[in-house]
């Protein structure tokens, strides 16, 4: 039975919460950090995306891993980096941490070559580099590190010959993992939590890809902005998804992801949700999403 809403005093109607000044503010701030140009539509493959937003539990890793298996679905070898400790999106592919020999932890630490530690998932033309709570000691690890920022890059460059798309699914925080994230990706891509204080600190992430960008990967730059758990119930989300496009312009896609709960019941069975639920609203969006990325072919 759903839940019913809460009750209002005699009298009264319900009004829909306002943005606060300074939500909308730190937006604008945000948007200064990212070119206005619109989104490059000239591809060129391999592409290496960092999947990044330093606020847990906005969508992150289910856009990586979900995006990565569409891509995969339209014909794209398809690599997704988990360098989260928790290993969500390892376990959201279906391969067990507990299980793996060698993960991310050996390629940025140990220098293991990157292919050493791949593992092909149940989804055609998708591969996964997985992860596990021993990378949680790298951030310590690293600081004495030589060449510390660039482990992962260097890690990469010898198998981008081998894919058409690196999906890197960061840490929920802006530490050395993320910046090594950052130095080795081309294009960020930013999931947006259609709710309130998903829009804290996104001006802190953007001004970190832009120090990353000026002092150590030129190359760098936000190419998407996705809208995810969007509940078309509320009149917060639609407020939200309004002030995002309205700074970020075309770099935000069409496709807005909704909150359902197929999405979130799919990693519990170690599947994208393409694989879980093909027909579903959360498959559907995804594959539009990945379309739009890809640029192959218009969403309805």
């Amino acid at each position: 039975m759903a839940d019913s809403p809460p009750p209002t005093a005699p009298g009264r109607t319900r009004e829909a919460p306002q943005l606060r000044s300074e939500l909308v503010s730190d937006i604008e701030a945000a948007a200064t950090e990212v070119s206005e140009s619109a989104r490059n539509t000239d591809i060129q493959l391999p592409r290496v995306i960092a999947v990044a937003n330093q606020k847990g539990g906005v969508g992150k890793t289910t856009t990586a891993v979900n995006v990565g298996a569409c891509l995969a679905e339209l014909g794209f070898r398809t690599l997704v980096i988990d360098l989260d400790p928790q290993g969500n999106a390892t376990t959201g592919l279906g391969i067990n941490p507990r299980a793996i020999e060698t993960s991310m932890y050996d390629v940025i630490l140990h220098d293991l070559p990157l292919e050493d530690t791949v593992e092909a998932t149940t989804v055609r033309n998708l591969f996964i580099a997985p992860a596990n709570l021993d990378l949680a000691g790298a951030e310590i690890e690293l600081v004495p590190a030589f060449s510390r920022e660039s482990r992962l890059k260097t890690a990469i460059e010898p198998v981008l010959d081998t894919y058409d798309y690196v999906l890197i699914d960061c840490p929920p925080s802006l530490g050395l993992l993320t910046v090594n994230a950052l130095s080795a990706a081309t294009e960020v891509m930013v999931p947006i939590q259609c709710e309130y204080y998903a829009l804290e600190g996104l001006g802190q992430l953007l001004r970190n890809v832009e120090l990353v960008r000026k002092n150590l990967n030129p190359a760098l730059h936000v190419s998407v902005i996705v809208l995810v758990m969007y509940d078309a119930r509320t009149k917060l989300a639609e407020q939200v998804a309004a002030e995002v496009r309205t700074h970020f312009g075309e770099k935000v896609l069409r496709t807005v992801v909704p909150r359902t709960v197929r999405l979130s019941e799919a990693p519990s069975f170690g599947q994208p949700i393409i694989a879980f639920d093909p027909s579903s609203r959360g498959a559907l969006a995804y594959r539009d999403v990945a379309r739009e990325v890809s640029g192959e072919g218009d969403t309805l």
